[in-house]
């Protein structure tokens, strides 16, 4: 996995609920983990763009809900700064399903996704509708 251009600010944590952007059947997931954090034992860690967490399909088709899965971040709402000095900051949090190679489920985004994300997962850009 490539590192990232842009100094990403964490923005989310254990616990939150974000949209699914795509069109594998999640509505609604929660982040339940982390994969790869290394924070100190009492404190939650946080995740921003770019970043793989485990989630839990709270919203969706019946086949999904109740279900554990991969998925990626591709917008935050906290802002973040990129190496040109410009600020980044979307209107919801949004992620993507993953599988265990990096390659979306879905066949489709709906929204757009940040150029982090791009450089990470070069196969999620590639059924993205807009790129930031």
């Amino acid at each position: 996995m490539r590192g990232l251009q842009s100094r990403v600010t964490k923005g989310l944590t254990i616990g939150s609920r974000m949209l699914c952007d795509d069109n594998s059947g999640a509505k609604i997931v929660q982040i339940i983990g982390v994969k790869g954090s290394h924070s100190k034992r009492t404190r939650t860690p946080s995740v921003g763009i770019g970043d793989i967490v485990i989630v839990a399909v709270k919203k969706g088709v019946p086949q999904m809900k109740k279900k554990v899965e991969k998925a990626v971040i591709i917008r935050q709402r906290r802002s973040f700064r990129r190496a040109g000095g410009t600020r980044v900051e979307f209107e919801d949090n949004a992620a993507v399903l993953i599988d265990d190679q990096g390659l979306p489920k879905g066949t489709e985004i709906k929204g757009a996704i940040a150029r982090e994300v791009v450089d990470r997962f070069p196969k999620v850009a590639g059924i993205a509708s807009a790129v930031v």
